[in-house]
């Protein structure tokens, strides 16, 4: 499954153990060494093998133990010591995952690489809610953004081209920046009543949401959720769902099965 010497980088998805991919379960089982990021579920790393070695690289928001550099060398040195390499990575390795600058530094020097995608957290969030991301006539594209910046930046997006009323908006890492992000989105015309969902810690125990409005999520972001990772889902989508949801709830509870 996986060559001496050769690196695989590896999406483990929201962290849900059953939502990995039967490709991701194979390469994790076939590594001798796995470098696993902070994101990745508990549950993902019980599924690898007790022979292979786990080595921890971090990189969660404000408490990075490893910069990309160190990571890279890491890696290489690994596949150059003749190690089968698992790069694992929480949610997709493409998105968002900084996986171009571990792609360059395998082939830079020589080292054969390949990705294994992964269920991305804003799919998990979607199905959590019970509610589709794009929807006919209402939302005709998706859009992902990262409201991660590097250290001492200021969050530099074009609002203009993010506050499109039939899109939705996807945004990882958005919780520390939602007085920023709804600012911005309602700068650029979005209107203040457009439904949000907060997503924390998507398909794990853990899990939270909360749906909320654009002009409310600042306070929303600070109250309705705990200190994991979340995911904001923006866009009148969210709003169809939730009408559709409660539409169903009353109806169940309308129905009697005695009358």
């Amino acid at each position: 499954m996986i060559e001496t010497g050769e690196v695989w980088l590896v999406g483990a998805g929201p962290g849900d153990p059953d939502l990995l991919t039967r490709k991701a379960e194979k390469l994790i089982c076939a590594a001798s060494v796995i470098f696993y990021d902070a994101l990745v579920g508990p549950g993902v790393l019980a599924l690898v093998p007790a022979h292979v070695r786990l080595v921890p690289v971090g990189k969660r928001a404000g408490r990075h133990s490893k910069d990309q550099q160190t990571i890279d060398a890491l890696i290489v040195e690994a596949a150059l010591a003749g190690e089968k390499v698992v790069r694992l990575k929480g949610g997709d390795p493409s998105i968002f995952g900084r996986a171009m600058e571990e792609l360059n530094a395998c082939r830079d020097a020589g080292i054969p690489v390949r990705i294994c995608p992964g269920v991305t957290a804003a799919s998990a969030a979607s199905a959590s809610l019970g509610m589709s991301l794009t929807l006919r006539g209402l939302a005709r594209r998706l859009t992902f953004v990262t409201a991660h910046t590097q250290r001492g930046k200021v969050l530099a997006l074009d609002w203009q081209a993010l506050a499109d009323p039939e899109a939705t908006l996807a945004i990882y890492m958005g919780k520390s920046a939602a007085a920023q992000i709804a600012e911005g989105l309602i700068a650029a015309g979005l209107p203040g009543r457009t439904p949000v969902a907060l997503v924390e810690n998507a398909s794990l125990d853990g899990e939270a949401s909360f749906v909320t409005r654009l002009d409310l999520l600042p306070l929303a972001a600070k109250t309705a959720v705990g200190d994991g990772p979340a995911l904001l889902l923006i866009g009148e989508a969210i709003g169809a769902a939730a009408k559709a949801q409660n539409k169903a709830s009353l109806q169940s509870a309308d129905f009697d099965p005695q009358r």
